[in-house]
């Protein structure tokens, strides 16, 4: 089924335009909650958001929408994505939400919805979801219209759990860490986690005005974590996205260390200590071919997907993984949350740091990647550049020279108007002049 306004990672766009405008969110909130009202007893959603201007405003929007068709909200403030997810689950409500666009500029904004186990929704509840937003919302009677509140230890009960992920036995006491929160969602629970489990932390990105978020720091943009590792003389950075559920790590030289690196570490250790399952690890297409020979020199396996985490943990709840992850910075480990955690991933890394004795920057090279190139080519409208016959023929004519020494991917953004083009390979000149070639057709076509 064509999805009409759900993407790889729930709802995103521009902020009032469509679909990101209160007027839809109320309706999102009506359909959701609509189809989540099952049963007779006191229904409940968990709301949380990040830290951008308009999060104010769909809030109140989704929770009049719920309200509405008689769901109770609880309100959780800024909080990670993951927290959300958590906080659904063990609050025993029937939908979570969390406001977020991720690691998009303020000016985007996005809905991602949790069933009540805090996993994302399937495809078949989301288009259960848009065909209800199709019709008029079955409004609950006056009697029945849900209350509101907020509660106030929702950071507490989520820095409990994400220190419970770290070994008991270990502490981080004698370890320097920046961690930079893209003045987004995990300003103060990030922070502090590190803090309580015993760090001398350096905290930046950690003043959000709305409109600050990702802007410059974070996942996204590593310059000023890297250039403040440094001059702190840190052990190590962590860098989240606005929602915190994507992590990036820069050793002590500043050097950045992408998702491929920290998942090779984690699945590793996990294998040593026997606590892997399913025989390797999940990742995307966009991995490197660096990780997979580095997996498989271990004895263990590398489970591709199309890109996005959903489809990680899609395959990793059908074949039994416990680790998978994302290029990007989206790491799962299934024995402690239902979505990528920043944090939780973080503490993962952090607990090898501490028992290796090694330095970062020794820990965390552990394969050679293979020269890879990523560009984004961005379009207007509903333009489809990817069936324009030029662009057709520019990918022919890169994968024909890659062929046996590399690979090339293609494909449109779920979340933005992009579409992003891959090639990797043994010679580094030869994939950035395939890249380089396509991407100038689809500028052309866009």
């Amino acid at each position: 089924m064509t999805r009409k306004f759900f993407g790889t990672d729930g709802i995103r766009g521009r902020t009032n335009q469509m679909p990101m405008t209160a007027a839809m969110a109320q309706r999102i909130g009506q359909a959701a909650g609509a189809h989540f009202v099952r049963g007779n007893h006191r229904h409940r959603v968990v709301v949380g958001k990040d830290t951008r201007l308009s999060g104010y405003m769909m809030e109140s929007a989704l929770i009049s929408g719920f309200t509405s068709v008689g769901m109770d909200v609880v309100m959780v403030g800024p909080m990670p994505t993951p927290a959300v997810a958590m906080l659904a689950r063990s609050m025993r409500a029937d939908l979570g939400v969390m406001i977020s666009a991720s690691h998009n500029p303020y000016l985007d904004n996005g809905i991602k919805l949790f069933g009540p186990d805090g996993y994302k929704l399937t495809d078949a509840d989301e288009g259960a979801i848009e065909k209800l937003l199709e019709d008029e919302p079955r409004l609950a009677p006056a009697p029945e219209i849900g209350r509101a509140r907020k509660i106030e230890d929702a950071r507490g009960r989520y820095i409990h759990a994400a220190k419970l992920t770290f070994p008991e036995h270990l502490r981080l006491d004698g370890i320097k860490v920046v961690v930079d929160c893209a003045n987004g969602a995990a300003y103060q629970v990030a922070p502090a986690a590190l803090w309580e489990l015993g760090a001398e932390v350096v905290a930046i990105g950690v003043s959000p005005n709305g409109m600050n978020i990702n802007d410059g720091c974070g996942s996204t943009d590593t310059r000023l974590l890297q250039a403040t590792v440094v001059e702190a003389g840190a052990d190590i950075g962590i860098a989240l996205d606005g929602d915190a559920d994507r992590l990036i790590v820069v050793d002590e030289t500043g050097r950045v260390v992408d998702g491929d690196q920290l998942m090779a570490l984690i699945t590793s250790a996990w294998h040593r200590r026997g606590t892997l399952r399913g025989g390797g690890l999940v990742a995307t297409v966009m991995s490197n071919l660096g990780l997979e020979r580095f997996v498989e020199g271990l004895g263990l396996k590398l489970e591709r997907t199309t890109v996005g985490d959903r489809y990680v943990l899609e395959t990793m709840r059908a074949k039994g993984f416990n680790v998978g992850g994302e290029q990007s910075g989206h790491i799962i480990l299934s024995e402690y949350a239902t979505t990528g955690d920043g944090l939780v991933a973080a503490l993962q890394v952090l607990a090898e740091l501490v028992v290796s004795g090694k330095r970062a920057s020794e820990l965390l090279r552990l394969f050679e990647p293979l020269p890879q190139l990523l560009k984004n080519v961005r379009f207007e409208g509903a333009a489809k550049p990817l069936d324009a016959a030029p662009v057709q023929a520019a990918i022919a004519e890169g994968e024909a020279r890659l062929s046996g020494t590399g690979r090339l991917l293609i494909r449109k953004s779920g979340t933005e108007p992009l579409i992003r083009v891959m090639a990797e390979g043994e010679d580094e000149r030869l994939v950035a002049e395939v890249v380089d070639q396509i991407c100038d057709a689809v500028r052309a076509a866009a």
